[in-house]
């Protein structure tokens, strides 16, 4: 992602990071984002991000073939926001595993820190969830759908 696609106050934030822990002007930034296809979960999510609770998150494989973007890999940083687009604070990737939907763990689920933290919660989530991504993508969800489950941390907050 080029600092010439990020929304003001975006860029200004990355900045701001790049400045504070002394990184290169030409550090990359893996992308820009919320969680989640509504203001509510976005928001929650996120904040669970801050408090420290969501340590992971999941998508599925398909999202990236359609638009010819990679992955997320191990090292990528990138930019969490609000519903609205205010930046919250970068993450950095530091695992990423796929798997089959329904090969996802109780301990992947209990890392993404929803609910009640139980797979049971997780699958329910993530059924409706990849459901509409799937009828966006022209897909079928399956059990066999490749799910990218990628874990990270939190290496910078706003202030």
């Amino acid at each position: 992602m080029s600092d010439a696609e990020l929304p003001g106050p975006v860029a200004r934030f990355w900045a701001e990071f790049l400045t504070q822990t002394g990184r290169p002007d030409h550090t990359p930034l893996y992308d820009s984002f919320h969680f989640d296809d509504n203001e509510t979960d976005a928001d929650e999510l996120a904040e669970l991000v801050l408090s420290g609770t969501k340590g992971a998150t999941a998508s599925l494989k398909w999202e990236y073939e359609g638009d010819a973007t990679r992955a997320p890999m191990p090292g990528d940083l990138s930019i969490v926001t609000n519903w609205a687009g205010s930046p919250l604070c970068v993450i950095e990737t530091t695992e990423v595993e796929i798997t089959a939907f329904d090969e996802v763990t109780e301990e992947f689920a209990a890392a993404e820190g929803e609910g009640d933290r139980s797979l049971r919660h997780w699958r329910a989530v993530h059924e409706r969830c990849f459901g509409r991504v799937c009828e966006r993508l022209g897909r079928e969800p399956s059990a066999e759908m490749e799910v990218v489950c990628e874990r990270f941390r939190v290496v910078f907050r706003a202030t």
